[in-house]
């Protein structure tokens, strides 16, 4: 009953216990108070819901009310789990741990090698990079990486801050596009400290949506160790990107201790670190995938950073827009959740193909330095 009924029912009732009626209309207008009750409170509850989102707070305490931090940590163990049970056998994996350069804080990472190792400096590696807000590595990327093995690369996958199934302290120490770039960068630093079979001068990076965000901070800054990226399907301007996403997903930025607002007012932190403003800075090859029917990455947005490298970078940046791809933002990655295995679509398939292709010409992971005679089978 809308509340306007309701009201008309009451007043109803009162003209008629003016006029002295019995006790069953008495009823009536008890009942009809109650619903009245009950209608204000169901509008005030709603309109109190719809004001919160459309509030956008810039408190650090707003941020991710909701998580469930118990759910995510199961959720992740259960992830390393399969990890532990489809790798066996197929790769060397293990979790490891390193120490962040800023805020003293543990990141987790996967890595991943050839069961057979080579000798020093004998393999390529990819440091690659999951994506969010708010995201972890998960088993749907099992295919890619085991790919990846088989080619010979060693893979490194780090759970930087703001990463669930970690806590509460790791997830709300998330810095969009700031340290979490350097928690992401400082697995190279490990990765060459701990592992002599990996060559230092065949490290690439890649990643998907904001993993290729990450991926373009990374090499779209003054001094980095990589010899060539790639980015799928990635965000790329944040300040146009916070034009069309909803309150809830600006609160998520609005609300993190080094942002503390949305872009009209912290604009110069947006322009920071958005990587669309930073392309000049590019200075090795880039391969990028974006999607007409992104539902994530409007093509819009995406269509920024492919036009910008095109006129800025052309020697550098391989670019390639896939119209209308089944799966849309996730086009490429296509896994079955059962199986693990790939669905490929023409579009997915050929988007790996490319990114193969591109990563063996630039890294050379067939190629073995410390074999005596070489191995070179890349192009």
């Amino acid at each position: 009953m809308r509340l306007d009924i309701a009201l008309a029912t009451i007043a109803a009732a009162l003209v008629s216990l003016s006029a002295g009626v019995e006790a069953q209309t008495q009823e009536a207008f008890r009942r009809a108070r109650e619903r009245a009750d009950s209608l204000w409170r169901e509008l005030a509850e709603r309109d109190f819901e719809r004001a919160a989102q459309l509030y956008v707070s810039n408190r650090w305490e707003d941020h991710d009310p909701l998580r469930d931090y118990e759910r995510d940590i199961r959720a992740k163990a259960r992830t390393d789990s399969i990890y532990a049970a489809r790798t066996a056998g197929v790769m060397d994996y293990r979790k490891i741990t390193y120490r962040s350069k800023v805020g003293d804080l543990d990141i987790p990472a996967y890595l991943f090698q050839p069961l057979q190792k080579r000798g020093p400096r004998g393999h390529a590696a990819m440091i690659w990079v999951h994506g969010g807000v708010h995201g972890n590595w998960s088993e749907n990327m099992f295919p890619f990486v085991r790919e990846a093995i088989e080619r010979g690369y060693v893979i490194i996958a780090p759970e930087y801050r703001g990463s669930t199934g970690y806590g509460k302290e790791f997830h709300d120490a998330i810095d969009y596009g700031g340290y979490e770039v350097d928690d992401v960068m400082t697995a190279y630093d490990w990765m060459v400290a701990n592992l002599p079979h990996v060559d230092p001068e065949r490290v690439g990076i890649m990643g998907w949506s904001h993993g290729g965000f990450i991926t373009l901070h990374s090499v779209f800054r003054d001094r980095h160790p990589f010899k060539a990226a790639v980015a799928q399907v990635p965000v790329t301007n944040l300040i146009f990107r916070l034009s069309y996403k909803g309150p809830y997903y600006q609160r998520n930025f609005a609300t993190q201790k080094r942002i503390g607002g949305l872009p009209f007012e912290k604009r110069e932190i947006y322009v920071e670190r958005s990587p669309y403003y930073h392309v000049e800075k590019l200075r090795v090859p880039l391969l990028v995938h974006v999607a007409t029917n992104d539902e994530d990455v409007d093509f819009v947005e995406a269509s920024m950073l492919i036009w910008a490298l095109r006129a800025l970078k052309p020697d550098l940046a391989e670019t390639k827009i896939y119209v209308d791809p089944p799966g849309g933002h996730g086009f490429a990655r296509r896994v079955n959740p059962t199986t693990l295995e790939r669905e490929d679509t023409p579009e997915q398939r050929d988007s790996w193909n490319r990114v193969w292709t591109f990563l063996e010409w630039h890294l050379r992971p067939y190629e073995d330095p410390s074999a005596t005679t070489g191995n070179r089978r890349g192009p």
